[in-house]
């Protein structure tokens, strides 16, 4: 599995929670590789990170059984203020987690600018 992620700056903690970053996944992703992005996004959150995308758009397939340590990652960047949305999901991939009961865990938008997009809208003030 490989996988590739936005460039990253030097940024304070405070302002990092407002930045949003993308993992771009690639291949096929068993069990272990999803573990592996769960342990990296717990990583960048321990840094302040609280926005990020994971972009399935170059994954073929997905072992269903490392869908539960996603779920469980994204429900700690909601304690901490944040969220993890997905984007690029294939109908294929998208049968995965349902069947792994990801289902309503996820925010799934078609395109990464989409998924990205929807932080800064929910940022917006309202007038």
């Amino acid at each position: 599995m490989n996988w590739a992620s936005e460039s990253r700056q030097s940024i304070p903690a405070a302002a990092a929670s407002a930045r949003v970053e993308t993992l771009c996944l690639e291949g096929e992703l068993s069990e272990r590789d999803l573990h592996a992005v769960s342990e990296d996004l717990f990583r960048r959150l321990q840094r302040g990170l609280r926005q990020a995308v994971i972009d399935f758009s170059e994954v073929a397939h997905l072992d269903y059984r490392g869908v539960k340590a996603l779920v469980a990652r994204a429900e700690g960047f909601r304690r901490a203020g944040g969220d993890i949305k997905l984007s690029g999901l294939s109908p294929y991939l998208a049968a995965i987690l349902r069947a792994a009961g990801a289902h309503g865990a996820f925010e799934v938008y078609p395109h990464m600018n989409d998924a990205r997009a929807a932080f800064a809208l929910a940022r917006a003030p309202f007038v």
